[in-house]
């Protein structure tokens, strides 16, 4: 928890940074939700007609999630590449463990923060037609969990700045793509197992579940996958940081 602290720390004169990260998906919100959402009319969930922009307004609690915990892990390239920190870090009694972990709870901590400032939003304009939603928020923390694990993970894996573009080609469609603005059903059937398999995908199904009423078992294999993601993300990073820095 020393490393999460620090970096507590050392973004607190930062904190429009972090403040400006859930402007992205609330723009989506009023240029889709509202503005497409009036040529859309109502979109079905299980059978139970709701308005296009209750239907987006999840998607976009979950990029939020995501954009807030996955971005703040491709710091560590910085952090290990070029300011050495972590050489720093390893030299005292904390170890490669220490150093995921306490990263992927300052991730996921992000994230929390992009997905707070977004739900306010939503709530006052109305888009949460269910108590379920109370439950939203800390279904947020898996999602950052995953992908705060997922990131850390590969940014070691990264040899340059020029990988960036590799992993914003992954980000990029899984946030167009991930049932985010459409339903899963408006896809060919193979692309549907495509998506199927995203991390956005689960968590775009468990909050809009959350938010609109559909809660079912389905949500469970949600949170399932989401927590297993992050647990294997971490535990590849933490043997990859230890490989980079201890050999």
């Amino acid at each position: 928890m020393l490393l999460f602290e620090r970096n507590v720390l050392s973004y607190k004169s930062m904190w429009p940074i972090i403040v400006s990260g859930f402007f992205e998906p609330l723009f989506f919100l009023l240029s889709l939700g509202y503005g497409l959402g009036g040529y859309v009319g109502e979109v079905l969930i299980d059978g139970a007609p709701v308005e296009y922009a209750v239907f987006v307004a999840p998607g976009l609690l979950a990029a939020s999630a995501m954009n807030g915990a996955f971005y703040d892990a491709t710091n560590i390239f910085w952090k290990m590449r070029y300011q050495k920190l972590y050489d720093s870090i390893l030299s005292t009694p904390l170890g490669p463990k220490d150093v995921a972990a306490g990263e992927t709870v300052w991730a996921l901590f992000r994230g929390l923060i992009y997905a707070v400032g977004f739900f306010t939003v939503i709530l006052a304009l109305g888009l949460v037609e269910s108590w379920w939603a109370v439950l939203a928020l800390p279904a947020t923390v898996f999602i950052g969990f995953a992908f705060a694990g997922a990131g850390i993970a590969a940014v070691t894996y990264m040899r340059s700045w020029q990988d960036f573009d590799i992993l914003n080609l992954a980000i990029l469609p899984m946030f167009l793509f991930s049932a985010t603005f459409f339903p899963l059903s408006t896809y060919p059937d193979w692309l549907e197992t495509v998506i199927q398999a995203t991390p956005l995908y689960h968590g775009v199904e468990l909050l809009r579940a959350l938010t609109t009423g559909a809660v079912g078992w389905a949500q469970v294999g949600n949170v399932v996958y989401l927590a297993v993601l992050g647990v294997l993300g971490t535990w590849i990073a933490s043997r990859r940081i230890a490989k980079l820095l201890l050999t």
